[in-house]
């Protein structure tokens, strides 16, 4: 049965008095920072001399090189899963290690000899900041890979209680299961959904609907996203009860019109792709090559007439419409 940890599983004692470093200050590293200090912790920012370092000073933390870091009880890594394994970090045996993605321990990227954590938040970054400053918190994903001191689950669940992701529930998984559903909703959910979408501008566009009332309708509005939120909020089944009664039949009257289209298979073809750790062999080579590939695709798909054209429609529809447009 899944076991899934809430505060009351988490005592802070277990890391009371502990130095933590926060290697990275990006997205996450300046959440778990300012999450972990208000939470009570003495911590440092490990960071190279660049921008990361002065943002982290202007938010009043300590800085020091990354090297550093090795020197920590509480060593939270949180730069991008490429990146980290040539760190070179070297952790005392006493330490604890976390990092807040299952990959590179699914995949044999880092090995150190000291607790090994996963603290896994399924929220983005500057999230992690608002939901602990609302006190609402968020789910979290936890798993201990390595546990030399015979303490690191309670270590693992106070770092996590620390940054908020028990409030909410934090489920145990392994990492590999972490990397798994982690990238399966990078590497087949977000690009079906995406082409799904494009079908559907496509057949409304080939009916003369305009395109700025198909951007109002899928994401402009703002309808699907609080429809999704009322699903996570109340249940699917409760959701269903707030649309009339014609969308309620449209909707499951036609479900089974897309039964024939499975992308079960490929879905399957995937996973074992990233399963048998090949997906992460393709991208150490990527990273060795300066990821040219990378730089090639997001040319392609948000590149800057792209980015334009984005810019220009949410200038015209939606929540950033200026003021003086929206009131002249």
């Amino acid at each position: 049965m899944t076991t899934i940890y809430y505060e009351s599983d988490a005592d802070p004692a277990a890391i009371a008095g502990a130095s933590v470093a926060v290697v990275g200050y990006g997205n996450q590293g300046r959440s778990w920072g300012l999450n972990l200090r208000d939470s009570g912790l003495d911590v440092s920012i490990c960071v190279r001399a660049d921008e990361t370092r002065e943002r982290a000073e202007a938010d009043g933390f300590a800085t020091r090189d990354v090297a550093s870091a090795s020197d920590a009880d509480v060593i939270c890594v949180l730069v991008p899963d490429d990146v980290i394994p040539g760190l070179g970090l070297a952790p005392r045996r006493d330490a604890l290690l976390t990092v807040a993605s299952g990959y590179t321990l699914a995949f044999d990227r880092i090995n150190p000899d000291c607790d090994v954590a996963m603290v896994a938040p399924r929220m983005l970054g500057p999230e992690v900041r608002r939901c602990y400053e609302e006190g609402v918190g968020f789910i979290s994903l936890v798993s201990v890979h390595r546990d030399v001191s015979g303490n690191a689950k309670a270590r693992a669940l106070a770092v996590d209680r620390a940054i908020g992701g028990v409030r909410q529930g934090a489920i145990e998984v392994t990492p590999m299961q972490e990397a798994l559903v982690d990238m399966a909703s990078e590497q087949i959910l977000a690009p079906a959904l995406g082409r799904v979408y494009r079908s559907f501008v496509q057949a409304l566009l080939e009916r003369g609907v305009p395109l700025e009332v198909v951007m109002a309708e899928m994401l402009l509005s703002g309808e699907m996203e609080r429809s999704m939120r009322l699903v996570r909020l109340e249940g699917n089944a409760v959701q269903l009860d707030h649309h009339s009664p014609t969308s309620q039949y449209g909707q499951l009257s036609r479900a089974d019109r897309f039964e024939a289209y499975d992308p079960t298979e490929t879905m399957r073809e995937i996973l074992d792709h990233i399963e048998s750790g090949a997906f992460a062999d393709e991208w150490d080579a990527e990273r060795d090559a300066g990821y040219p590939t990378l730089q090639s695709l997001k040319a392609g798909a948000a590149g800057p007439d792209m980015k334009e054209f984005e810019a220009d429609l949410r200038s015209r529809l939606g929540e950033l419409v200026p003021r003086e447009t929206a009131t002249r």
